[in-house]
């Protein structure tokens, strides 16, 4: 028997082999991959100084904290301007990182300002900078489209925020305003940006996403949003795909909001209903070919429109007011303010673009102070020169408004607080081709500019008619948590009502 081993001992002795083999398998795979991923890399670097031997290129920055492989990605993560002032300060104003086997490339300055909003998207592209979006906005959307298609897109986007449309939103942000603010008592506290966001949503729903959404699904557009805003991480630009549970939800949140977009545009199509609503804009449009845009696409746009918005739109409006209550002379601003406010008569399309320019530059200078998008960026598509230098082909440039806000060449006291600044006679801002690119600038600029601007300064102009507000602390410190930068909870703001609750509009 001892020589003749039985059915359990032969089980148990193939039971030892498989495991043996499992924990080779175990040690082997990573150890396959990680030389496979070195091998590649070091493939990779050679092939690219074989290609770009004899050229001047940017001067690469390396400090404390860069790692094999990942470089500079723990130092970018934890807080990408301190990295890139860091860098500037020895480097100069073009300089190179190493991030997860990516070279980035930093413009900063005028100059630098120039090259990046000036060039073709033949020559720094879009497309591939923005490919972390294309799980968001969903396929053949924005970045993910043909240069031809994209601009299509870009053109309904632009047609939909065109002035007579903005004169449309206005009454329907001022319905949001006296609905959200008539709840409170005659005094409260506020977080200005917990509020503020929850408010633009309201306004974005209304205005943009059609009285259906906001009138029967507004909560469960608003649930999903919050998801798909979670799954846009800093880790996203350099790995969309990777399968974290905040990926994973954002995905599972993007079907259900196709489903639910879909829902409204049938139902509108049966129904034979017609509506003043972007939603309408989207869904009425056709391509050169004729076509016209499935749900699917329809709901891209959407989402896109939303992103472009809602974020900008409550981190600039709430460092707005932030900046406006905690400013050096704050009594004399808000003396000019409402000052203002009073001869700018009803609170309409006309008097929110020609008649409040100290708002506006109230605005423009939150901005210029702490832009909501930190990084602009486009992937270079042939050897781009720059003073004596080469950009190479292959290199993800970045351009940073936060930066290029507090050149001391360009803003006189950068760090400070600063409205008039932007008025006659002093009008900073054009001094410099470029100087301010909060909006970003040149073939690109943002669309959404307009439509940013009233919405904010509806905001600020019903607050200022009707509320005493004092901030609450110091004034917050950005977060870079996320891809859109805001201030970094709490934001307290007391607001005391001024006579009854009728809206003075």
């Amino acid at each position: 028997m001892g020589r003749h081993p039985n059915s359990l001992q032969v089980a148990m002795g193939a039971d030892g082999v498989i495991a043996s083999l499992a924990q080779q398998w175990r040690v082997a795979v990573p150890a396959a991959a990680a030389a496979g991923a070195g091998a590649y890399l070091l493939y990779s670097e050679l092939a690219f100084w074989l290609r770009n031997r004899g050229k001047k290129l940017p001067p690469t920055y390396w400090e404390f904290g860069c790692l094999p492989i990942i470089g500079a990605a723990i130092p970018f993560l934890i807080d990408p301007l301190a990295l890139a002032r860091r860098a500037e300060a020895k480097c100069g104003d073009c300089f190179t990182l190493h991030i997860f086997g990516m070279r980035i490339t930093f413009l900063d300055g005028p100059d630098a300002q120039e090259n990046f909003c000036r060039a073709r998207d033949d020559e720094l592209s879009q497309k591939e900078a923005y490919k972390f979006s294309v799980p968001l906005f969903g396929n053949g959307i924005i970045y993910d489209a043909e240069l031809e298609k994209r601009t299509e897109q870009i053109k309904l986007v632009t047609a939909s925020l065109h002035t007579t449309a903005l004169g449309n939103y206005v009454p329907k942000m001022l319905d949001e305003l006296a609905l959200y603010f008539g709840k409170l008592g005659d005094s409260e506290q506020l977080d200005i940006y917990e509020s503020l966001s929850e408010l633009i949503i309201l306004t974005a729903s209304n205005c943009l996403m059609g009285r259906e959404i906001r009138q029967t699904l507004y909560k469960e557009v608003s649930s999903l949003y919050a998801t798909l805003d979670k799954g846009c991480l800093p880790i996203s630009f350099f790995a969309p795909y990777l399968p974290i549970p905040a990926h994973i939800n954002r995905d599972i949140a993007r079907e259900k909001m196709v489903k639910l977009f879909r829902g409204v545009i049938d139902k509108r199509k049966a129904e034979g209903t017609h509506e003043k609503d972007v939603l309408q804009v989207f869904m009425d449009a056709k391509y050169k070919n004729g076509n016209s845009l499935p749900a699917e696409e329809v709901t891209g746009l959407m989402i896109a429109l939303l992103f472009a918005g809602q974020h900008t739109s409550s981190v600039t409006s709430s460092w707005t007011g932030l900046f406006i209550l905690q400013a050096k002379e704050r009594e004399k601003l808000l003396r000019d303010l409402l000052k203002e406010q009073a001869e700018a008569g009803p609170i309409d399309i006309d008097s929110i673009r020609n008649k409040m320019p100290l708002l506006t530059a109230c605005v423009s200078e939150a901005l210029r102070l702490h832009p909501p998008l930190i990084i602009l960026m486009r992937r270079v598509q042939e050897d781009r020169p720059f003073k004596d230098m080469v950009i190479p082909k292959g290199d993800t440039v970045m351009l940073s408004p936060a930066l290029s806000g507090r050149r001391p060449e360009v803003w006189t006291n950068p760090d400070e607080f600063d409205p008039y600044r932007w008025l006659a006679p002093r009008e900073e801002h054009r001094g410099h081709s470029h100087a301010w690119v909060g909006f970003g600038g040149g073939r690109h600029r943002c669309i959404g500019e307009n439509f940013a601007y009233v919405q904010i300064k509806a905001i600020w102009s019903y607050l200022l008619r009707n509320f005493d507000m004092q901030a609450v602390g110091p004034l917050p410190k950005p977060t870079y948590e996320a891809l859109v930068v805001g201030p970094k909870p709490p934001c307290l703001v007391n607001l005391k009502r001024r006579g009854s609750k009728a809206v003075d509009c």
